[in-house]
């Protein structure tokens, strides 16, 4: 249970991270529901509803550095033909130019970074890492800091295809 209240903490950060660059037009983040290790969440943005999914890790190496908060997020845009688009937003910046991968049970898929987030280097991998996650058990994060330290991050994946179909029809 402590990690599901993790997650609803996370989903509100991560609703306030999303929401704050478009302050101006969106609405407090509302809860859909807690799914086992994974939260949605829903806000209005410029006239469109925009509703994700969101999960901290279980683990984080290595142990002796602040790695911050970590997220990955997949989000559903209303209006705005986006469907289930995964990203992984650590609490750090990332190495310019690196790559992330995302490993979901033993398969790889390769993101690219700007700033603290990472996303698919192909857009066209999205409904395969999530297909993946729904099929999955673990996922794991594999990033490099701008310092240059290589983390990584273990997500359960227990929840996540509940948390996706409770925003499919997101509108």
């Amino acid at each position: 249970m402590l990690h599901g209240k993790r997650v609803l903490a996370a989903a509100v950060a991560v609703g306030a991270l999303m929401t704050g660059s478009v302050a101006a037009q969106a609405q407090t983040p509302q809860r859909i529901g807690q799914f086992n290790d994974w939260g949605a969440i829903s806000y209005q943005s410029g006239g469109a509803k925009v509703c994700y999914v969101v999960s901290v890790p279980l683990t984080k190496q290595p142990s002796n550095v602040n790695h911050g908060d970590n997220f990955f997020v997949v989000t559903q845009r209303g209006g705005q033909n986006v469907t289930f688009e995964p990203q992984f937003i650590a609490g750090y910046t990332l190495q310019e130019n690196s790559k992330v991968t995302v490993t979901v049970d033993g398969a790889p898929f390769s993101f690219f970074s700007k700033d603290n987030t990472a996303w698919t280097e192909n857009a066209a991998q999205d409904p395969a890492l999530v297909a993946a996650m729904r099929a999955g058990s673990r996922m794991v994060v594999q990033a490099t800091s701008r310092r240059g330290t290589n983390t990584t991050y273990e997500y359960s994946l227990s929840g996540v295809t509940a948390a996706l179909n409770a925003i499919q029809n997101c509108q």
